[in-house]
C-alpha cells in the first residue's frame, strides 16, 4: 500500500505490460508447485502443521464434498489477489507494491485425480473461452469470478459462480478449490534452484526478454518467467504459450518429486513455507488425505490437456471487436469421457457403435491429415508415417488452428477410425458429417503418429491365447512430458 506521504509512481504502458507478464508467469509457477507439493506423500504429512498453518480458507463449495474412495476434481485458480497479511516488503519483492492486484482468474486448471491416485490429468481452460455464465449470458471465462464477487459481495461468491460455470461447461463435478496468489513466488523459485528445459529450436524474443539456445538450458528465476510468458514469435500466441506453461508445470513437478527436494529437509521446508503463505482452499480440502491418496504418483503419470476448441476468432460485442477462444462444445463430452475412462454422457448412438466396432486393417482405410497446429510440415509427415503402416492417404492440407488433435469419421466408418486412433494415442475421436472417410486434424498438443506395437513393447505383456490379436489400448487425452523432452 502507498503511504499518504509517498507519491504514487506512475507507470508507463510498457511498464504495466511487463508487470502483467510477470504476474501471469508467477501464477503458473506457483500452481506447478502446489500440484507437486500435494503429491509428496509422507513428506507432506511430516510437515503438515507447518504447511497448513499459513493456508487461508474460502467457502467456495458450500457444504463440501466427500471424496473418500472416489475420483476427484480440484480446480486450481491463479489471479492477482493480495493476501491480507502481505507486508510492504513482500509486495516489493514481487514488484507489485504500486498496484492493488485483481481478481480476474487468468489461470484455470482442473486436476483430475483417480481414486487410486496413480495418475493425474491437468485440464487447462483458456481464460478467453467464450462460455455461458449463469445469470450473465455469454462472456469470457475469466470474468465469471469477477461477476460473482460483484453480485455476492465477496470472493466466496466469485469462486462459487466460477465453479458453476466450469461444471456446466465440462460436465465435471468440482470437489475442491485452490486459489494461489503471487506472494511467495520468488522464495519458491529460490528454494527449488535452476530448472532444466529443452527447446527444439533457439529462441530470442525481446518482448519477453528470452534468449535461449536449442537444446537443454538451466533457467534461473528470471529466465523461467521469460520462458513461460513468451508468446511473440510463437505462431499461435497465447495458445502456444499455454503449451509452454503445461510443459513447465510438468518439469517443475518432476523436480519437486525428485530425491533432491524430497530428501532435503531444508529445501522441502522452504518450498512448503513459501506455498502455504500463497494458498487459499475450501475448508473441506484435507492435505493429508490428498497427499496419502497421491503417494504413489510419479511425474511420468502427470498428463496435460486443454479443453477442445475450434479456433480463436474475433467477434463483435456491443459494437466492440473481442478476441475469444471458441470452445468445441460438441467435442467436450468425448474429451472428458476420455480423461475419465468412461462412455461419453449423452452421446449419440453412433458413439456406442464406435465403442463396439472392430478396428479395420490399415490397408482397408483411407485417411486424410490436416494441419491445425503451429508447426510446418506435420500433416505431410503424419501422412507419410501412416502410409508407412499401410494406410491409404489423401492429400495433406491446412486447417484452422486448434489446440487439440481430433480424428473425425463418417457414419459407418467406426472401424476405420478405430484403426487410425491406435496410431495417434491421445487424440479425441468424433463422428462428423463433414468428412466422407477418416480425417485427422492435428492440433498444437504435439500428438504424432506412433507405432502401437512399439508402444506396447514398453509395457509388460499380458498372456494371449493362441491366435488372438492384441487390441489397441485406449489412451487418455493429453500429453505426458517424459524426462528430457524437448518442445518448440
Amino acid at each position: 500500500m502507498t503511504s499518504a506521504t509517498t507519491p504514487r509512481r506512475i507507470l508507463t504502458p510498457e511498464q504495466r505490460r511487463r508487470r502483467r507478464r510477470r504476474q501471469v508467469a508467477t501464477r503458473w509457477l506457483v500452481i506447478a508447485v502446489v500440484l507437486a507439493v500435494v503429491a509428496t506423500g509422507g513428506y507432506v504429512v511430516y510437515n503438515y502443521q507447518r504447511f497448513v498453518g499459513g493456508i487461508n480458507h474460502i467457502d467456495a463449495i458450500p457444504g463440501g464434498t466427500n471424496t473418500t474412495g472416489r475420483d476427484q476434481n480440484i480446480l486450481l485458480v491463479g489471479d492477482d489477489h493480495r493476501p491480507d497479511n502481505a507486508t510492504p516488503e513482500q509486495l516489493a519483492q514481487l514488484g507489485t507494491e504500486q498496484d492493488g492486484g485483481g481478481t480476474s482468474t487468468d489461470t484455470m486448471i482442473v486436476v483430475h485425480l483417480p481414486a487410486d491416485g496413480s495418475s493425474a490429468t491437468m485440464i487447462s481452460l483458456p481464460r478467453d473461452s467464450w462460455v455461458d455464465i449463469p445469470g450473465y449470458g455469454k462472456d469470457k471465462l475469466n470474468s465469471a469470478f469477477i461477476h460473482g464477487v460483484e453480485d455476492g459481495g465477496n470472493d466466496a461468491a466469485g469462486a462459487q459462480l466460477l465453479i458453476t460455470t466450469i461444471q456446466n461447461l465440462t460436465g465435471l463435478t468440482i470437489d475442491h478449490f485452490v486459489r494461489v496468489s503471487l506472494l511467495g513466488f520468488y522464495n519458491v523459485v529460490d528454494a527449488l534452484g535452476p530448472v532444466q528445459v529443452c527447446l527444439n529450436e533457439a529462441v530470442n524474443d525481446p518482448f519477453s526478454a528470452i534468449d535461449l539456445p536449442a537444446g537443454v538450458s538451466a533457467l534461473n528465476a528470471s529466465q523461467a518467467l521469460s520462458f513461460v510468458r513468451q508468446r511473440h514469435g510463437l505462431p499461435n500466441g497465447d495458445l502456444d504459450r499455454q503449451v509452454r506453461q503445461q510443459y513447465f508445470l510438468s518439469v517443475e513437478a518432476r523436480q519437486i518429486l525428485s530425491a533432491g527436494t524430497l530428501l532435503n529437509p531444508v529445501k522441502l521446508g522452504s518450498v512448503l513455507d513459501a506455498i502455504s503463505s500463497s494458498v487459499e482452499t475450501d475448508p473441506g480440502l484435507n492435505i493429508i488425505d490428498l497427499a496419502t491418496q497421491m503417494r504413489g504418483l510419479s511425474a511420468d503419470k502427470i498428463r496435460s490437456a486443454t479443453i477442445p476448441i475450434t479456433g480463436t476468432p474475433t467477434i463483435e460485442v456491443d459494437g466492440n471487436d473481442v478476441s475469444i477462444v471458441a470452445v468445441d462444445t460438441a467435442a467436450m463430452p468425448g474429451f472428458i469421457a476420455g480423461i475419465l475412462g468412461t462412455a461419453a454422457p449423452d452421446a449419440p448412438a453412433s458413439a456406442s457403435a464406435y465403442d463396439t466396432a472392430t478396428a479395420s486393417a490399415p490397408g482397408d482405410v483411407t485417411v486424410t491429415v490436416l494441419n491445425g497446429s503451429d508447426a510446418d510440415g506435420v500433416a505431410a509427415a503424419a501422412s507419410d508415417a501412416l502410409a508407412g503402416f499401410g494406410f491409404g492417404t489423401g492429400t495433406p492440407a491446412s486447417a484452422d488452428t486448434r489446440a487439440t488433435t481430433v480424428i473425425q469419421y463418417a457414419a459407418g466408418k467406426e472401424g476405420d477410425a478405430k484403426a487410425v486412433a491406435a496410431y495417434l494415442p491421445g487424440a479425441s475421436v468424433e463422428e462428423s458429417s463433414d468428412v466422407s472417410d477418416v480425417t485427422v486434424i492435428l492440433g498444437s498438443d504435439g500428438i504424432a503418429v506412433t507405432d502401437p506395437a512399439a508402444a506396447a513393447s514398453d509395457a509388460p505383456a499380458a498372456p494371449a491365447a493362441p491366435g488372438d490379436t492384441p487390441a489397441p489400448t485406449p489412451s487418455t487425452p493429453g500429453t505426458s512430458y517424459a524426462q528430457g523432452a524437448c518442445i518448440n
